[in-house]
């Protein structure tokens, strides 16, 4: 400690100072991540490390306003509805006609008789009339975007649901903390609209979260204008690009940094980061190439654990293993003891095993981005008591997963079923091109060999 020099002053060392700065005795913020940015000709290269390890990897390319549209609002005009799926297809301009199904269709409940059940898709829609929609889900292969008409714009610190009395605050904060927000909340929501407020509000004073809200209600109330002057299918919104939307999800205390290598792109995102978020703007460092001798990729390990997500076989720390594969409508993973021979007994050798592989399923599930319905099948375990512990192991582990999971208990055949929901491409689909030979079977049929 200080010398105390007054009542309620001291005199802190060079420790404490660094420590209330929240910096390390080299000068850097203290933080578990660290998001290293490359921008290169073809895309825009995000990386997201937890200590030394990568965790989540993003690709942004200038082709990409086509496919990744995740976020943006259009006005729409529907094509047909079936009431037979209870959906609708809907022309919002790209190559392929959107879907909207009957539970993401808002009503007004004056409109219709009936009470608390939902009308119909054909009583809500209509062919030819324009709808205002927000896309939740990217295209992929050969399905189209999915749609909502519940739009929602997302801040740093809230998320602007208008025309909705939606009114909730992140189940991650401390009870206090949230009950801090709900007093700031009670005098800055605006009338008629709702409000979400994020993980990353913790701690953020009121005149920043209503400056947060300023600035959406002014871009709701723009999109409203253009809504009005425009012919469906129009573009109202787009969510801004890879690098800024990352940083807008992302970014907070818990990162030490942000490094990027592309000196507009560093500009960019300091001025940014600067308006929203001031406390941070220390954090984001520029890094210069051709002084460090080496690239940005190879100075953090990227790279390096970048082919090692690519690759269908992961080993574990004792020796065991994971084989994934994916197809079009489900990911199996398969889990090996391999070169993991155990100390004591097979019982405990397959547990232990299984207790590194729900970590490591959990690490994989994250870094490679893999959505949709996921199989699993666990070593064989004799005792209920070591299976339950696996799952709650794996549950805990995908908890630090901002994508929403489901989890279901390992099953008589040995098989834990989950899915973890799917946006857009995968890590392998964003990095890939599928081959041109086999069109991505990884067979070829020999030649002639089906002539008898």
């Amino acid at each position: 400690m200080g010398q105390i020099l007054a009542e309620g002053e001291v005199e802190l060392d060079e420790d404490n100072l660094r420590q209330r700065r929240g910096r390390s005795r080299k000068g850097r913020p203290v933080g578990r991540y660290l998001m290293v940015v490359s921008k290169r000709e073809d895309a825009t290269h995000i990386a997201i490390l937890e200590g030394r390890t990568l965790i989540e990897y993003y690709v942004s390319r200038p082709t990409d306003n086509v496919f990744q549209i995740h976020g943006n609002i259009y006005l729409g005009r529907v094509q047909n509805v079936l009431p037979g799926m209870e959906a609708a297809f809907v022309d919002i301009g790209t190559p392929k006609n959107a879907v909207i199904y009957r539970g993401d269709v808002q009503y007004d409940k004056d409109d219709f008789d009936g009470g608390k059940v939902q009308p119909k898709i054909e009583q809500m829609l209509k062919a030819r009339q324009p709808i205002l929609c927000q896309v939740t889900k990217n295209p992929i292969a050969h399905k189209g975007a999915r749609l909502t008409t519940e739009v929602s714009l997302p801040g740093r610190f809230v998320v602007l649901v208008p025309n909705s009395d939606t009114y909730g605050i992140s189940k991650r904060l401390p009870d206090e903390e949230r009950r801090r927000l709900r007093q700031i909340l009670d005098t800055a929501k605006p009338k008629g609209h709702g409000l979400i407020v994020r993980t990353a509000a913790e701690n953020v004073t009121g005149p920043e979260i209503e400056r947060d809200i300023a600035g959406l209600m002014q871009q709701w109330t723009e999109i409203e204008k253009l809504a009005k002057a425009s012919k469906a299918p129009t573009l109202l919104y787009q969510e801004p690009d890879m690098s800024t939307r990352v940083i807008r999800e992302e970014f907070n205390k818990e990162y030490r940094g942000v490094v990027l290598d592309d000196r507009a792109l560093y500009e960019e995102v300091a001025d940014y980061v600067s308006t929203i978020t001031p406390a941070l703007a220390d954090r984001v460092e520029f890094y210069d190439e051709d002084d460090e001798n080496l690239p940005l990729f190879e100075r953090f390990h990227v790279h390096e654990q970048l082919h090692k997500a690519l690759d269908r076989k992961v080993w574990l720390p004792s020796g065991g293993s994971l084989i994934i594969e994916s197809t079009e409508a489900l990911t199996v993973i398969d889990v090996n003891t391999g070169k993991n021979v155990g100390s004591s007994n097979l019982e405990d050798t397959v547990y232990r095993n299984n207790l590194e592989a729900a970590e490591g399923i959990a690490q994989q599930l994250r870094l490679r981005d893999i959505g949709g319905i996921i199989v699993i099948d666990f070593v064989d375990m004799e005792s209920k008591k070591n299976r339950d512990e696996v799952m709650r192991v794996f549950r805990a582990a995908l908890s630090r997963d901002k994508t929403r999971t489901q989890v279901f208990d390992i099953s008589d055949l040995g098989l834990a079923e989950m899915t973890r929901k799917r946006i857009g491409e995968g890590l392998l689909e964003s990095l890939s091109v599928t081959c041109p030979h086999c069109d991505g079977r990884g067979i070829e049929i020999v030649e002639n060999a089906l002539d008898h």
